[in-house]
């Protein structure tokens, strides 16, 4: 069998840090390798490295090594392998206030790795967030090596709009308060008609 040529996943990261609660203290790293099964993959999380090998069924063999800023804890990480990616919730070892100033160890500019904009909150607004924060709810996560879900996060708490085009007031609008289409058309056949 031929060798499958070799590509570097898009990764995204994000984080928060706390100086007291451990379970504050995490990266959010995404590894976006589509159509790689768990068993088609390999993933390696170290102190200081993740590394991520997987073959995709259309033919393509993903690899990522990642030499970090600071040492994690394995053994209180988690990991979500789906269809599309391999989420991670790497928990910071060091309890500090300060973000880390980048993901990696090396200072040069990595082209597949970019930030989570989704996931980010500046430094000095992190206590705002939800306590109900995405990492504390990875109720189906198991820690290495076991089955993934997501099964305990409330998607509502993500983004807006996801289910549905909520107002202001958290009140989904009304039907009723649309005006027919014929109505509208006609209207605005008549403004047109004045005009000229």
């Amino acid at each position: 069998m031929p060798e499958l040529p070799q590509v570097h996943p898009e990764v995204t990261w994000a984080q928060r840090s706390s100086a007291s609660d451990a379970e504050r203290n995490y990266l959010y790293v995404n590894i976006k390798a589509a159509d790689v099964a768990r068993t088609d993959a390999t993933l390696d999380i170290k102190p200081t490295s993740v590394t991520f090998t997987g073959n995709s069924k259309k033919g393509v063999k993903y690899h990522v090594s990642l030499e970090l800023f600071a040492e994690i804890d394995p053994e209180n990480s988690k990991v979500n392998h789906s269809d599309r990616e391999v989420e991670l919730v790497l928990r910071k070892k060091e309890l500090k206030e300060e973000f880390w100033p980048r993901l990696l160890k090396t200072t040069q500019k990595i082209h597949f790795l970019k930030t989570d904009f989704d996931k980010w909150v500046d430094e000095d607004e992190q206590d705002e967030v939800n306590e109900d924060d995405y990492a504390n709810n990875f109720g189906g996560f198991e820690g290495l090596g076991g089955e993934g879900g997501l099964s305990n996060i409330d998607f509502s708490k993500l983004g807006a709009g996801l289910g549905g085009d909520a107002g202001a007031g958290g009140e989904e609008e009304d039907d009723e308060d649309m005006p027919e289409l014929e109505d509208a058309e006609g209207e605005q056949a008549s403004k047109v008609q004045e005009v000229s």
